[in-house]
Formats: structure tokens, C-alpha cells, sequence
């Protein structure tokens, strides 16, 4: 009775301990304000659940049982944060669980009281030792006050023991070894009758058990299937939100078929992430199906950003695209190139068998035709070639505008937060209330969040690089267009298409940076195209200069002109009209351009000045040209003379196509003459005043007129070059005329006959210069005046020279009839030719009147001094000769002759007016003089004419035929 009373008060005692170790009581005054925070802990857990909270032994408050974390106000003001808070690792638990034996003091305190202050902690450990103190403490207590009952309860313990061991010991006594033996007969026999039923139940047990696992995670089993048939039908929403769940399920770690089951949902949830981002390379995609894709990844947790990813995609399609036009452009080429390479083995083909049939039939085979064919034909392949090339900057310029402005919106919207509320419900996390805050005022300021590691420059990067792998093809392909057709639509259409993408991209708020991108190109493949315009336009000039037909066109053709110009000016102006409209037309666009964007004005002034360079140089080019055939032309008729003068002429045909060539010779320097007057005075000026805007910007008007003097400087120059080269030619004609005028005419000058009138000679030597006058007054009209003056005037010094060297020979003797007829003629062309005399032709013709005059003086003393030796006296020279003792003066000759002019000259004049019409219209309309008006060549004879070395006497203007100039335009500083 005494040791169950003393078991009874002792299970008593262990379960006061058990619950004072469950809740340790403090008894120490120094713990009493620990106690109260415990106890304050304590009422705010009074409404948690049984079980779900465990006590912290260091007396701070009550750990949450699921994740062993210490619950805190704020905690136990979220309850659902604690339920959707995750367990921890088993390993893990039996380091924190201070129960359990492999408790580690460490990781408690890292992971329970991670957040929990020092000072709290300090008393968290006395509370600790004082526990442990007031624990041991209790243990004494106990022991002392029920010591009777420990010493009752051992008592009886052994009395139990001592009787048990005598049963035991007792042979015949049913001890337990004897027991045990019979059972274990019992159950060898139960189990041999009843192992099958045993086996069985086991495996009923095992089926059920596994049934029950079934049915308890028949969801999580169903769920691959069931995810692959939401995807199926496209409840995307459906899927991930089922995925979701299934992670969220805490799974036994030893159960490993629920493991392989969660792999398979993993991977089906795989494949489900490769289809979304397979369907982002979809190039309909639109913005609300992207939006939701992007929502859909960022719930299922990807490795990469998607937004970034799609930013890529559609990036590299744009290169893919811009690839995918270049193959195209370039099997367009080989195919040209295939179709190029047979017509030429063709043509080839072709013109062999004709060379062939020509040779058989002994016909000579045209090679300039074959020539002409092959350039057609080269031309054709050019044009189709270049219109490939433009073709494929179209495409490039399409998908250029079709697909940055886009790509650079999307980015715009990304980055400004279109896609923040997707990403939000993904990356934040219910723990942390004050970034829930910042997101809800995100959502209040429109989705403002940023949700993505990359930045708007990184795609304004990948926008320089699309532009600039753009600008590099556009450029490379620009400079392969064919020089032969820079007139051809093709640069100027390309050049609209990069100005179109330009004004595309600034009205879809495209990057700035692109735009400028554009901007450059445009301007520097418009600036190519017009260095190219002046290149071609020189080039093209020295082309036409190859090919001068020598034939001058009709007074409608040259719009009136008095210069008789061939085709070449005009050709010359057409080239120079072309060039520079179209140059003029870029100009303005860039000076458009320039006023809207981006300031150019410096490249603009280079390119003005280079424009007006290129624009004064093809004038000086054609001018060098125009004198390069004048020199030619000359040099042609000097190697003719040369080879006349040393093989002399067989016959009178030699002489004759000889002075047919000196004719064909003298108008082609007649047309280079008038080619050059026209360029002067006309095309220089209308083309100079029509362009003269393009540069004017950037040149005073000082600089613009030094411009048109420099081009008229050089015109004029070379124009008294040609001029010269062409009078020195006619010159050569007149010296012929002038000789036999005075030295072949048939007439001994000592014995001469009786005046009768004019020589058919002098109107020999007039007709020269009648056709010289016919010819440039319908060649070269402005210059008739100024080549007629230069003729005169070389025409009286070659009389001079004549004179001067016969004047021992030929001209050795000069009678009176002789002196007479001399002077009439020279009085008629005097008075012929009286508007083209110059100050110097007239000083000339006085020498020379002089000198004639001097020489019949003394022809007519000697005759006087040497009677025997003259001839027969002639009729009309009776009368002087009737006093062989008298001398005659030079007054007497003068008076002579100006009797003769008197009687005669004026009927010569009228029976020859037809001769002389071209020369009389302006300049004599009363034919006969004056009455008592005498020429200055008859004033009476005051002294003796000083006697002239026998040298050659030429006036100015002569004289600069003889002597060779440098070029005018050579010579002239190149540009």
C-alpha cells in the first residue's frame, strides 16, 4: 500500500517537472523584467493555434513550429505569410529544435535570432543560466522533500527482483525462460499455419498504403498530363498557375516517385518556356499576345530576361533580313554576271564567222561597227547591273524603315515600365512590406517600375550597329554604280530613298542617334554623287573633244549665233546643263536638310567650292581641247608646207589639192575660232549667270566677277592664239598673191606700160582677201573686223618685204608708168580697204609708198644718165623722155601718178564694184573724193626719203604672227 502511494505521488512529481520543463517558472528577482517580456511575447501568440508555436528558450518569445523563425508583431499580423512560408530542410530542423540530440547552439541562434539585438540576447542568456540554476535547484527540492518515498520505492524494487530471480532459479518453477520457450513453440507453429495469410495481409497493407498515396497526391500525379492539356488548349494561365501549385507541395524526402514526378512536371514546364520563346521569333507578333508571354515567363522563373530576349530576336532578324537581301542582290549579280559572260562568247562567236565569211569572199569586215555593238552591249549590261544595285538599297532602305522605327518604340515602351505589373508579382515577395509599398505607388504612377538589368543605351547600341551595318552595304553598293549612268535615275532614286528613311525615322520617335546616323549618310553619299557629277562632266568633255565632226550647224541650231559653231559647244553646254541641274537639285536638298537637323554648313561650303572648281575647270578643259585642235591644225599645215617645199609639186593637180587641203585646214581653224568666240562671249556667261547661286553663298560678289574674268582671260588669250594661227595661214596665201602681183604679173617695172587701169593681178590678190572676208563674216562674225585688220595690215608688210628683198632684183628698175600704176593700185586698195587700215598698216603704207617713190627717182635719173640703155620709149612716157637733158623730180612723179589716179581709179572703182561689195557697203558710200582733196601718199616731195636697210619691215600686229606663245589656257593657274 506505502510504495503505490509513493509511485502515485511520484508520477505527480514527474509531470509537475515535465510541465515546469515545458514552462519554466523564475523565481530569482533579477529575472523579473525577462519574465515580463517573455509574458508581453507571450500575450500577442494567445490566439495561435495549439501546436503551431514553440517557446524560445531564451525567453524573447515563440518560434513559428513550420519555419522556426520568431514570430513578431508584424508576423502575427500576416498570418498568410506564415502560411505560405516554405519548411525547413530536416537536416536543418534537427540543428535548431534545441530537443533534439543534435541540437547546435550556432545555427539556432543564426537562424532563430538572426534578427534579434544584442542587449536582447544578453538577456536572453541570463535567463538562460538562471533556468538552468532554478532547474537544479528544484531537482534538490524534490529529493529532499520525498526522500521516505525514493527509499520506500527502492525497497520495493528489490524485494520484486530477489523473487523474480528465486522463480528463475527454481527448475520446477514457471519461470520466464521456461515461458519463453513455450511461446516460442506457440508462434513457430501460428506462423507456419498462418504465414501465407500473413504475406497477403502485408501486401493488402503495401496496396493500401500505396492506394492511400494515390489518393492523397492524385492532383500532384495528374499534373504533367493535366499541364500538357492546358497547354494544348492554350490556358497558358491555367498551366503555370497549376505548375505553381505543385511547387508549392511539401513532399516526404523519402518518397522518390514524387520526385520523379516533379522532374516531369519540370520538364514539360521546360518545353513550356521553349515554346514561348519559339514564339517570340513569330514576326506578326503583336504587343498584347508579347505582353503576355512576357507575363507568362517571368511567373515561371526564367534563367534569362525575356523582354531582353525578344529585344535580340528582333534585332538579329533585322540583320537577318538585311542578309537575306544581300544574298538575294548578289545571286541577281551572278546571274547578270552568267548572262554578261554568254552574250559576250556569243558576240564573239559571231563576229569570228563574219571575219571569216569576209575573208572568204575577200570583203573587208567592219571593226568599228563591232566596236560600237560592243559598247551598246556593255552599256545595256551596265544599266542592268546598276538597276539591280538600286533594287537592292530599296530593299535594304524598306526593311530598314518597316522595322527600327518598331524596334525602337517596343524598346521604349519596355524601358518606360509597359511590362512592370508582370514583373512585379514575380520578383517581389510578401516579407518585405516596404518594397510591396514602392510597387504599389509604381502602379499608382502608370508602371513606371524597372524590371530588367539592361538599359535604353545598351539598345540604342544594338540601333548603331543595324544603322551602321546598313550604311556600310548602302555605301559600298553606291560606289559600284557605273560611271556611263550617273544621268540614269539610279544614284538620284537612291539618294531619295535614304532621305525618305531619314524623314521616316524622325517622325516615329526613332533614336536620335540612328537619325543622325542617317543623316551623315545621306549626306555623304549626296556628296559622292555630286563629286561624281563633276568628275563625269570633265571626263565626258574629253570624251566629245575625241569625236569633232568639223561641220557647223545651222543659224536655227545655234539659236541665232554669229559664230558658226560645230556641235562640239553644245554637246559641251548639254554635258555642263545636266551635271550641274542635277547637282543644283542636291545642293537644295542638303540646304533643306541643313535648315531642319543638324548644322553642315562647313561640308556644305567645301562642297559648293568644289562644285565651282570643277564647274570653271571643265571651261578650261574644252578651252584646252579647242586649243589642242588649233595647235594640230597648225602643226598639220606647217609638216604639209615642209613636204610641199621639199618634194616641190609634179603638177598643176598637186598644187591644186594641195590648196583644196590649205582650204578644208583653214575652216576647220575657223570653226575652232568660232567654237572658242562662242564659249567666250555667250556660253561662259549663260552658264556662269544660270549657276553662279550653287557657290554664291560662300563668295562676295568681288570673288564672282574675278571668276568670269579669270574664264574671260583665258577665252581671250586663246582666242588670239587661234586667230593668229588662222591669219598667219591666210598670210601664207596672200604672200603667194602678193608676189606674183608684183614680181609674175608679167610686167618688166623699168619698161612699163601706159596706165589703162587695174591689173587682173590686183584683183587676184583682192579676191584673198574678199574670200577671207566672205569667210569669217559667216564663221565667226564678232571677229571680222579684228582678223581683217591683222590681213591689211600684213598685206602692206608683205609688200614692204617684197620690196625690200627685190628691190636689187625684180624691183631693181621702177619707171614712171611702173611708179604710176604701183600707186594706183596701192590708192585703190587704199581706198578699198580704208575701215579695216589701222594706225600701222597706214604708217606702213606710206613707207612704202615712200620707198616707191625713191626707187622710181632713181630709176629714172639712171635712164636719164644712161640714154643708150633704155628701151623703146612707150606711149605715154613720150613726154618724159622728149628732154633728154631734164631731170624729173619726185613732185613731178607724184603729180604724175595722182593724174593717173584721177583719170582712172573711179571708173575702176565702179566696173569692179561687185568685186569690192563686201568691202564698200559700210565704208565708202560717195565712191569719188572730194574735189581738190589729195591723198596724203601725193603731198608734195619736201626732202629726200631716207634709203631703207634691205630688211624685212612687218608692223606689231604681223609680227606677233611670226613668233611662237605659249598656251593662254596652260598657261592659265589650273584649279
Amino acid at each position: 500500500m506505502a510504495v503505490c502511494l509513493c509511485s502515485t505521488q511520484l508520477a505527480r512529481r514527474v509531470r509537475e517537472m515535465r510541465e515546469a520543463r515545458a514552462a519554466p517558472i523564475v523565481q530569482a528577482v533579477d529575472q523579473k523584467a525577462a519574465a515580463a517580456a517573455a509574458r508581453k511575447a507571450l500575450t500577442s501568440v494567445q490566439t495561435l493555434p495549439r501546436g503551431v508555436e514553440v517557446l524560445d528558450p531564451l525567453g524573447l518569445g515563440v518560434m513559428d513550429n513550420k519555419s522556426l523563425r520568431l514570430i513578431t508583431d508584424a508576423s502575427v499580423s500576416s498570418p498568410v505569410s506564415r502560411e505560405k512560408a516554405q519548411g525547413l530542410d530536416p537536416n536543418m530542423r534537427e540543428k535548431v529544435i534545441y530537443s533534439s540530440p543534435n541540437f547546435d547552439p550556432k545555427v539556432f541562434l543564426s537562424w532563430v535570432h538572426k534578427d534579434t539585438s544584442a542587449a536582447d540576447l544578453e538577456s536572453g542568456a541570463l535567463t538562460l543560466k538562471t533556468d538552468l540554476k532554478g532547474r537544479t535547484q528544484q531537482k534538490k527540492q524534490l529529493v529532499k522533500e520525498n526522500f521516505d518515498c525514493f527509499v520506500s520505492c527502492k525497497t520495493t524494487i528489490d524485494d520484486i527482483e530477489s523473487k523474480l530471480r528465486q522463480i528463475e532459479e527454481d527448475p520446477e518453477g514457471a519461470g520466464t525462460a521456461h515461458l519463453y520457450s513455450v511461446t516460442q513453440k506457440i508462434s513457430g507453429v501460428a506462423n507456419r499455419a498462418f504465414e501465407p495469410l500473413f504475406e497477403r495481409q502485408a501486401q493488402a497493407e503495401k496496396i493500401r498504403s500505396v492506394q492511400g498515396m494515390l489518393q492523397r497526391f492524385r492532383t500532384l500525379f495528374n499534373l504533367p498530363s493535366a499541364i500538357r492539356g492546358n497547354i494544348r488548349k492554350g490556358e497558358y494561365d491555367l498551366a503555370v498557375r497549376e505548375y505553381q501549385k505543385a511547387k508549392s507541395i511539401v513532399l516526404p524526402s523519402h518518397v522518390g516517385i514524387l520526385k520523379r514526378v516533379l522532374e516531369e512536371v519540370e520538364k514539360v514546364m521546360q518545353e513550356f518556356r521553349g515554346m514561348l520563346y519559339k514564339s517570340m521569333e513569330d514576326p506578326h507578333l503583336d504587343l498584347a499576345e508579347l505582353e503576355n508571354i512576357v507575363r507568362l515567363l517571368l511567373e515561371l522563373e526564367p534563367e534569362t530576361d525575356p523582354v531582353w530576349h525578344y529585344l535580340n530576336i528582333q534585332n538579329s532578324r533585322i540583320h537577318g533580313l538585311f542578309e537575306k537581301c544581300t544574298l538575294d542582290h548578289e545571286v541577281r549579280m551572278e546571274v547578270l554576271q552568267n548572262k554578261i559572260r554568254e552574250k559576250m562568247l556569243s558576240d564573239s562567236k559571231w563576229r569570228q564567222l563574219q571575219q571569216d565569211s569576209n575573208k572568204s569572199l575577200e570583203v573587208d569586215s567592219g571593226i568599228g561597227d563591232s566596236f560600237q555593238d560592243d559598247q551598246l552591249s556593255a552599256n545595256i549590261m551596265a544599266e542592268e547591273a546598276d538597276s539591280l544595285r538600286a533594287a537592292y538599297i530599296r530593299r535594304l532602305t524598306a526593311v530598314l524603315i518597316q522595322h527600327v522605327p518598331a524596334f525602337w518604340r517596343l524598346a521604349l515602351s519596355v524601358f518606360s515600365g509597359k511590362f512592370a505589373k508582370a514583373a512585379a508579382g514575380n520578383v517581389l515577395s510578401d516579407s518585405d512590406p516596404s518594397t510591396k509599398q514602392n510597387v504599389n505607388k509604381t502602379d499608382d504612377k502608370g508602371g513606371e517600375a524597372k524590371y530588367t538589368n539592361h538599359t535604353l543605351d545598351e539598345v540604342a547600341t544594338m540601333v548603331r550597329a543595324t544603322v551602321s551595318a546598313f550604311d556600310t552595304k548602302v555605301q559600298s553598293t553606291f560606289r559600284d554604280f557605273e560611271e556611263c549612268n550617273i544621268l540614269r535615275p539610279f544614284m538620284g532614286d537612291t539618294i531619295k530613298e535614304i532621305a525618305k528613311a531619314c524623314h521616316t525615322l524622325e517622325g516615329k520617335d526613332s533614336s536620335p542617334t540612328a537619325v543622325k546616323m542617317l543623316r551623315t549618310l545621306h549626306f555623304e553619299i549626296t556628296k559622292l554623287y555630286i563629286l561624281r557629277l563633276c568628275s563625269w562632266m570633265r571626263a565626258k568633255t574629253k570624251e566629245i573633244s575625241k569625236y569633232e565632226t568639223w561641220v557647223t550647224l545651222s543659224t536655227l541650231e545655234r539659236n541665232k549665233s554669229p559664230y558658226a559653231i560645230s556641235c562640239m559647244p553644245l554637246e559641251f553646254r548639254d554635258i555642263t546643263t545636266s551635271a550641274m541641274d542635277r547637282i543644283d537639285f542636291m545642293i537644295l536638298n542638303l540646304r533643306s536638310e541643313t535648315a531642319k537637323s543638324y548644322d553642315i554648313s562647313q561640308q556644305l561650303q567645301e562642297i559648293h567650292e568644289s562644285v565651282r572648281l570643277a564647274f570653271l575647270n571643265s571651261f578650261l578643259d574644252f578651252a584646252g581641247y579647242l586649243e589642242r585642235f588649233g595647235g594640230e591644225l597648225a602643226q598639220s599645215r606647217s609638216n604639209k608646207e615642209n613636204n610641199h617645199t621639199q618634194n616641190g609639186y609634179v603638177n598643176g593637180t598637186d598644187r591644186e589639192s594641195a590648196g583644196s587641203l590649205d582650204g578644208d585646214l583653214h575652216k576647220k581653224l575657223l570653226v575652232v575660232l568660232s567654237n572658242i568666240g562662242y564659249c567666250k562671249v555667250e556660253l561662259s556667261d549663260e552658264l556662269y549667270t544660270k549657276y553662279r547661286h550653287i557657290w554664291s553663298p560662300v563668295r562676295d560678289n568681288d570673288e564672282r566677277n574675278a571668276d568670269m574674268r579669270d574664264l574671260m582671260t583665258s577665252f581671250s588669250a586663246l582666242e588670239e592664239k587661234v586667230l593668229e594661227q588662222y591669219t598667219f595661214a591666210k598670210s601664207n596665201l596672200i604672200r603667194n598673191a602678193a608676189r606674183n602681183y608684183l614680181l609674175d604679173s608679167g610686167i618688166h617695172w623699168g619698161a612699163a606700160p601706159v596706165v589703162k587701169g587695174i591689173r587682173d593681178a590686183t584683183l587676184d590678190l583682192l579676191h584673198i582677201l574678199v574670200a577671207v572676208h566672205a569667210e569669217v563674216y559667216s564663221g565667226a562674225r564678232p571677229l571680222l573686223e579684228k582678223a581683217m585688220k591683222i590681213l591689211v595690215e600684213g598685206l602692206v608688210d608683205i609688200f614692204l618685204s617684197i620690196f625690200h628683198e627685190n628691190k636689187t632684183k625684180g624691183l631693181r628698175l621702177l619707171d614712171a608708168n611702173g611708179f604710176c600704176q604701183l600707186m594706183l593700185e596701192l590708192e585703190y586698195f587704199e581706198t578699198i580697204l580704208r575701215a579695216y587700215f589701222s594706225i600701222e598698216a597706214e604708217q606702213a603704207l606710206r613707207s612704202l609708198q615712200e620707198n616707191l617713190l625713191e626707187k622710181a627717182c632713181e630709176s629714172v635719173a639712171e635712164a636719164l644718165e644712161n640714154p643708150g640703155h633704155q628701151r623703146r620709149p612707150t606711149r605715154g612716157s613720150e613726154d618724159a623722155a622728149s628732154d633728154d637733158k631734164q631731170s624729173v623730180s619726185p613732185d613731178d612723179l607724184l603729180a604724175l601718178a595722182q593724174q593717173c589716179s584721177n583719170e582712172v581709179l573711179q571708173g575702176e572703182l565702179e566696173r569692179t564694184r561687185l568685186n569690192i561689195a563686201c568691202f564698200m557697203e559700210s565704208t565708202l558710200q560717195p565712191i569719188s573724193a572730194p574735189a581738190g582733196s589729195k591723198p596724203s601718199a601725193y603731198h608734195s616731195y619736201q626732202a629726200p626719203v631716207t634709203v631703207h636697210a634691205p630688211v624685212q619691215i612687218s608692223s606689231p600686229s604681223f609680227r606677233r604672227q611670226q613668233t611662237s606663245t605659249n598656251s593662254p589656257v596652260v598657261s592659265r593657274r589650273r584649279r
